[in-house]
């Protein structure tokens, strides 16, 4: 696919901060020039609203990964890291699934984990997660938020973020979704 007709999308930014735990993203899809979507949703509570997720890529590949996580869930007693293992070790075997170009950030109330579209469950450092165009903008944003405001929720941090991320990144606007366990 040309790099002018690609599918760009999203910053998706999760945070524990302070016993607290927030997932959000903005809601712009593009193809490529052109906004063909301003209030997509990104972001989910799952298993009994225990997890949440949040996805960055194509829209159809990260629904199919999402239900194929939540088959994995499912099958081990909601363990999210398991979950995440084994939908990873898929990802890399099946070929069906190493075609999607998806991201997903799952997050309970201990850790939060990146599923990347190599097969890989990274556990970022300082409980700060990021996917999407705007994942680096966002991260370093929050960083700096969590460092030297650190009286700051995670909530607000997450909003402050994703709006400086959005002020920079033109795949990223200011619809912003926010979810909390």
């Amino acid at each position: 696919m040309p790099e002018s007709n690609k599918i760009h999308s999203t910053t998706v930014l999760g945070i524990l901060h302070q016993g607290q735990v927030v997932l959000g993203a903005d809601g712009q899809a593009t193809f490529g020039q052109v906004v063909m979507k301003s209030n997509v949703k990104k972001v989910r509570k799952i298993a009994q609203d225990q997890i949440l997720t949040g996805f960055a890529g194509s829209t159809a590949d990260a629904f199919t990964l999402l239900e194929r996580f939540e088959e994995k869930l499912s099958q081990h007693g909601n363990n999210m890291k398991r979950a995440s293992i084994e939908l990873a070790r898929d990802w890399r075997s099946d070929r069906y699934l190493r075609r999607l170009e998806a991201m997903m950030i799952v997050m309970n109330a201990e850790e939060g984990l990146v599923i990347t579209g190599g097969g890989d469950v990274l556990e970022p450092d300082h409980q700060i997660l990021a996917i999407g165009s705007g994942a680096m903008y966002a991260q370093s944003a929050a960083l700096a938020l969590k460092r030297k405001a650190p009286h700051l929720t995670a909530e607000e941090i997450v909003r402050e973020s994703l709006g400086i991320t959005a002020d920079i990144c033109i795949y990223t606007n200011h619809q912003f979704e926010i979810l909390s366990l």
